[in-house]
Formats: structure tokens, C-alpha cells, sequence
């Protein structure tokens, strides 16, 4: 075995095999790569760094403008944007871990003839904001309620909006606008 080199392939696979083991998979950056993020329906091919969060890539780089930084930490909802049918703070998730995936903003959310979305419109209506800031997260995290549960309970909305906060304490208004919402969805 050892004239016909069986023995010296087998070692090469073998290392090959244990040195990617334990250096895991191939890294990505430093520098800027193509990401392809497709967002409110259309495709964005951003060349980025792999460390750039979604909220970043989105607001910086695709002029997306309307969620929010504002804690920067994943703890007030007001990025709150819908991957995959799933709410997401988009300030803690990184843009190249969506690529491929259905994002969607408060952007993306008025009709194309620039009809309010019946969230949107409902925080309108029951004056369901106050500075702004907290808006944007709330009526995405309130679509999102919405589209799992169409028939939604004060409770289970209460919980789909857990994650937000609102400094300056509308959240009466923001469950009103909810409960409005839900109506006008179901007819």
C-alpha cells in the first residue's frame, strides 16, 4: 500500500478533515462582501461588512429610514422589523444572516399607491404615538401580532408587543390602535 501512496492520500484527507473541524467554517471579511437582502419584496445587493446589523445595512445603505436606533441593544423594539414571518430586532441581527430571506419594515408596509397599512392607520386614528421614536417598532411587532393571530386577544397582543418599549407611555393608545386594527382586518 505504501508503493501506491493509498497511505499518505489517506493521511492528507484525514488532516484536512481534523484542521477544518477545528478551525470551523471559512471566515468571511474583514472588508466589505456582497450581501443580497430582500426587503419589503425587492432585492438589495449591498456590498457590506459581515459585521454590519440589518438595521444598519437597511437604513445606511439601502436609505430605508423609517425603523428606528434608538437603544442599540436589542431592548426597546423600536427596530422591530419581520423576517420571515417572525418579528427581529434588527439592531442585534446581522444583515448576512437574512440574506435569502423575506424582510420586511414599517417602510414596506402602505399599499403602492400609498394607502396606510390598517395598523398604520389605526395609530393614526386613536393618536397611538407620542414622539415617534417607539412608532415604527410598535406598528411592525402589531402587524406581525396580527398576521398570526387574525382574531387576536388583548392578551395575545399584549404579548406579541412585549419587547417594545415606549418612554413616553402611550400604551394605552398603542393597544387601542391594536384592537382597532384587528377590526378593520376582519371586516
Amino acid at each position: 500500500m505504501k508503493s501506491a501512496g493509498v497511505t499518505s492520500l489517506a493521511t492528507a484527507v484525514t488532516t484536512a478533515t481534523v484542521v477544518e473541524a477545528q478551525t470551523g467554517p471559512r471566515a468571511v471579511g474583514p472588508g466589505d462582501v456582497p450581501v443580497t437582502l430582500i426587503v419589503n419584496g425587492k432585492r438589495l445587493d449591498l456590498k457590506i461588512e459581515p459585521r454590519v446589523t440589518l438595521l444598519d445595512a437597511i437604513r445606511n445603505r439601502a436609505d430605508l429610514t423609517g425603523n428606528k436606533r434608538v437603544c442599540d441593544r436589542g431592548t426597546c423594539g423600536a427596530c422591530t422589523m419581520i423576517v420571515d414571518g417572525r418579528t427581529v430586532y434588527a439592531c442585534s441581527t446581522l444583515a448576512i444572516e437574512v440574506q435569502g430571506k423575506q424582510i420586511r419594515t414599517v417602510d414596506g408596509l402602505a399599499s403602492a399607491t400609498g394607502t396606510m397599512h390598517p395598523v398604520q392607520q389605526a395609530f393614526c386614528d386613536t393618536d397611538g404615538l407620542m414622539c415617534g421614536f417607539c412608532t415604527p417598532g410598535f406598528v411592525v411587532a402589531t402587524v406581525a401580532v396580527l398576521e398570526k393571530y387574525p382574531n387576536a386577544t388583548r392578551e395575545q397582543i399584549s404579548k406579541g408587543l412585549d419587547g417594545n418599549i415606549c418612554r413616553c407611555g402611550t400604551f394605552v393608545r398603542i393597544m387601542e390602535a391594536a384592537l382597532k386594527a384587528k377590526q378593520v382586518a376582519r371586516g
